[in-house]
C-alpha cells in the first residue's frame, strides 16, 4: 500500500499503462475517491492540491489528507480543516478568486458554480473534466426535480467541502487520462436521508438518476451510500459495461483506502483503489464502436448529421456505408469510433441528430502506431504532415488533406503534398 505522507512520491508512471478498479466497500462519495486515489499514488496530491489552491475560497482553510481508520482498515481522509464563519443563511462560498459569494436559502444555481469553474486559472485538463461532472449533477438534478437544467440550484455543493471534490476529481481524471477504469457494483443503502430539499429515499434520486443503467447490489447496509457526487465521478470514469465486472488482469502496482466520514456497522466505510500496470501487449487503447442505420433521411440531412457527430468530443472517426434494406429501401450505415468515457454522451448525439431509434454498441481493443505531426512549408503554403513509426524502424509519412485543398489544381495538391511529405520524413531523419 502506498502512503502520500512518505518522503519521496514515486513518479507516476504513464497514464495508458494504467488500469485503475474501483472497489465500492462501503459505497462511494467525492471525498473517498480522492483519498483512495491519492492513498494508492501519492504522486497525485501535489497537482491535486495545487489545482485546489486555485479555487480556495477565502476564510477557508487549506484541503488536506490526514491518516485514519475505519472499522479495522487503516485509510486516506481528505476534507478541508475548517469553515469560514456562516453569514446570512448560514451557507457562504466564494469565486475562484476568493471574493466571498453569500448564498441565498435556495441554493447557488448552476450557472454561478459553472462559471466559477470556467473563471479559475485551473489546468485545461483539471476544467474539463469539472465541468463535465459538474454538468451531469446538474442534469440529474433538473431530472429528479422536474426543472430545467438553467433553474438547477444546488443547496450541498455551495458548500466547499463539496465543490473541492469536483476539482480534485477533475485533476485526478485530467492526471489519468488514458487509464483504463473498472468499479465493483456500487452497494444500495436504504433508508432517509436529509437534505435541503426534505427527506429522500436512498439512493436519493440525483445518484439514481446518474447511475440509471448500472448494476447495483444490496449488502445489507442501511444508510446513503453514493453520493450524486460520487455517483457522477463513477458515471464519467466508468461506462456502464466495465461497472460490476471482474478489475484489469496484470502486475498489481499499488492499492489505496479512502474513507468516508460516516461509520457503519459491520464493514468498513472505504473505496479501494486498485492499480494495476498492464503488460505491453495490453496498452492500447479501449474504444467505443457506435454502430446503427437509417433509412428515411435524405442526403443533405446525412452529410450534416455525420459532420455534428465527427464534432462531437470524444469521436475518433465517423464513417458512412450503404446498403439495402426491408422493402427495397437504401440504408446508411453509420460507424462511429469514440474514446471509451465518451461514449454515453455520443450516443445520446446520435439519437439528436439522426432518426434512428436504436443502435448498437460494444468495446473493443485497438493498437496505433506512434507518430508525430510535423510542420512544412511548400511554395509558401504550410503543410502539416503526419510521421507514423512503422515495425521494424521503417516510417511513413502523410500530409494533412485540408491544408493541400488551399492549392487550386489536382497536380498542384498531389505536388505539394509529396514534397511536403517527402521532407517531412528527411527532417525528421537528421
Amino acid at each position: 500500500m502506498s502512503f502520500p505522507s512518505s518522503p519521496e512520491a514515486a513518479p507516476l508512471p504513464p497514464a495508458t499503462s494504467l488500469a485503475i478498479h474501483l472497489d465500492l466497500v462501503g459505497g462511494l462519495a467525492g471525498d473517498m475517491f480522492v483519498a483512495a486515489m491519492v492513498d494508492a499514488l501519492p504522486a497525485l496530491a501535489a497537482p491535486v492540491l495545487a489545482e485546489l489552491a486555485k479555487v480556495q475560497p477565502a476564510g477557508f482553510a487549506a484541503p488536506a489528507f490526514a491518516e485514519g481508520h475505519s472499522g479495522s482498515l487503516r485509510a486516506r481522509r481528505f476534507a478541508s480543516a475548517t469553515h469560514a464563519p456562516s453569514t446570512g443563511a448560514g451557507k457562504a462560498a466564494a469565486h475562484a478568486h476568493g471574493a466571498e459569494l453569500h448564498v441565498p436559502d435556495h441554493g447557488t444555481p448552476y450557472r454561478v458554480l459553472r462559471e466559477r469553474l470556467v473563471s479559475a486559472p485551473l489546468a485545461a485538463g483539471t476544467r474539463e473534466h469539472a465541468l463535465a461532472l459538474l454538468a451531469l449533477l446538474a442534469d440529474a438534478e433538473a431530472r429528479a426535480h422536474g426543472v430545467t437544467v438553467d433553474a438547477v440550484h444546488f443547496h450541498e455543493l455551495a458548500d466547499w467541502d463539496s465543490l473541492l471534490d469536483l476539482v480534485a476529481a477533475g485533476c485526478i481524471a485530467a492526471t489519468l487520462d488514458g487509464a483504463r477504469w473498472t468499479a465493483s457494483a456500487p452497494p444500495l443503502g436504504s433508508g432517509t436521508v436529509r437534505t435541503a430539499h426534505g427527506l429522500l429515499p436512498v439512493p436519493v434520486p440525483a445518484a439514481a438518476t446518474i447511475l440509471t443503467g448500472y448494476p447495483w447490489r444490496d449488502d445489507g447496509i442501511a444508510g446513503e451510500r453514493v453520493t450524486p457526487t460520487g455517483a457522477a465521478i463513477l458515471r464519467h470514469l466508468v461506462p456502464a459495461a466495465r461497472c460490476g465486472t471482474r478489475h484489469a488482469e496484470g502486475n498489481l502496482a499499488a492499492i489505496g483506502c479512502g474513507a468516508g466520514t460516516r461509520e457503519q456497522p459491520g464493514a468498513p466505510n472505504v473505496v479501494r483503489a486498485l492499480v494495476f500496470e498492464r503488460a505491453a501487449a495490453e496498452t492500447g487503447e479501449t474504444v467505443a464502436l457506435v454502430e446503427f442505420d437509417v433509412d428515411d433521411m435524405s442526403g443533405e440531412e446525412i452529410a450534416l448529421a455525420a459532420d455534428r457527430l465527427r464534432a462531437e468530443p470524444g469521436v475518433i472517426d465517423v464513417s458512412l456505408g450503404t446498403r439495402q434494406g426491408k422493402k427495397g429501401r437504401a440504408l446508411t450505415d453509420f460507424r462511429l469510433l469514440v474514446q471509451a468515457p465518451a461514449a454515453d454522451a455520443v450516443v445520446q448525439a446520435c439519437f439528436v441528430e439522426t432518426s434512428t431509434l436504436g443502435l448498437r454498441m460494444r468495446e473493443e481493443r485497438r493498437r496505433v502506431l506512434p507518430r508525430t505531426e510535423v510542420a512544412t512549408t511548400v511554395d509558401g503554403t504550410p503543410l502539416r504532415v503526419k510521421v507514423a513509426e512503422r515495425p521494424a524502424g521503417s516510417r511513413t509519412a502523410k500530409a494533412a488533406h485540408d491544408d493541400a485543398a488551399a492549392l487550386r489544381g489536382l497536380a498542384a495538391r498531389r505536388q505539394a503534398r509529396a514534397l511536403a511529405e517527402r521532407d517531412a520524413l528527411e527532417g525528421d531523419e537528421s
